[in-house]
């Protein structure tokens, strides 16, 4: 049976995934995570790409920057943009490459959940890593996670990837709230022209497939890559603009998917 262990101060968890890299899942998860505190929530966001953290630097935290400890082994999350915020880039050097096997990777990943003195949180939004390893195995056999929300493209190659991070949550029994489709049209900064330069149709295909929702689709725009890198993410720099609407509709529909099934009761699951 899975032994799942009750995160202290955290009332519901959100894993975002997306099955590959290169599809903009990070940029998501931290917009989403923003977009929900937005809505009146308390809302923490965890990074558990061990490799290749990056929600430090897109939530604008300072190289260098340590959480306190707290006890003899705890750590308090950092404060960015009101939401609470922990990744392995406030751990160590992040120039320096995280050589490990999957194992202490899981290790890892273990302690920065639970060695975090997280602070009443409605939604922790855990940003997985690429694939369907070490971690999302953990995670879904030691955490009582309440959903996932996937994360593609619409081109071919990225839908079939995303297809077999639905497949693992659901042999897992973790629900699947719904698919994000980013990238679903290039806006040129230039002169506003719109195209699909990655295809149409993929995510609306992989939710009706799936049976599931299509939450959101978002643009392919140098600003949203722009203030990602810079630390401020589209939701906080522009709180008015039609992504951040489209990201905070999506806040709204995990919110109501996780409602949802709390209203079709409990699940067991058996696992290794």
């Amino acid at each position: 049976m899975k032994e799942s262990t009750v995160i202290e101060g955290v009332k519901h968890i959100v894993a975002v995934a997306s099955g590959k890299g290169g599809v903009g899942k990070s940029t998501v998860t931290a917009n989403l995570a923003l977009a929900m505190a937005a809505e009146g929530y308390r809302v923490g966001l965890l990074d558990a790409d061990i490799y290749g953290p990056s929600q430090a630097q897109m939530l604008g935290i300072a190289p260098g920057t340590r959480p306190e400890v707290v006890g003899e082994n705890s750590f308090r999350p950092i404060m960015a943009h009101g939401i609470q915020a922990m990744s392995m880039a406030l751990m160590v050097d992040i120039s320096e490459p995280m050589v490990w096997r999957g194992p202490m990777v899981a290790g890892a990943f273990q302690q920065l959940l639970n060695q975090t003195v997280w602070d009443d949180v409605d939604y922790l939004f855990i940003d997985m890593p690429p694939g369907t390893g070490d971690i999302q195995l953990t995670l879904a056999q030691k955490v009582p996670v309440d959903g996932a929300v996937i994360v593609t493209t619409p081109q071919d190659i990225a839908l079939l990837d995303a297809r077999k991070g639905i497949e693992m949550f659901r042999k897992v029994n973790v629900p699947v709230l719904g698919v994000v489709e980013n990238m679903s049209l290039h806006v040129c900064s230039n002169c506003g022209h719109s195209e699909p330069i990655f295809g149409t149709g993929g995510g609306e295909r992989i939710a009706e497939q799936y049976e599931t929702r299509l939450l959101g689709q978002l643009p392919l725009t140098l600003g949203i890559r722009e203030q990602a890198d810079g630390g401020r993410p589209t939701v906080v720099a522009e709180p008015d603009s039609e992504v951040t609407a489209t990201f905070r509709r999506v806040a709204t529909a995990v919110v109501e998917g996780i409602a949802g099934q709390a209203e079709e009761g409990p699940s067991i699951s058996f696992g290794d």
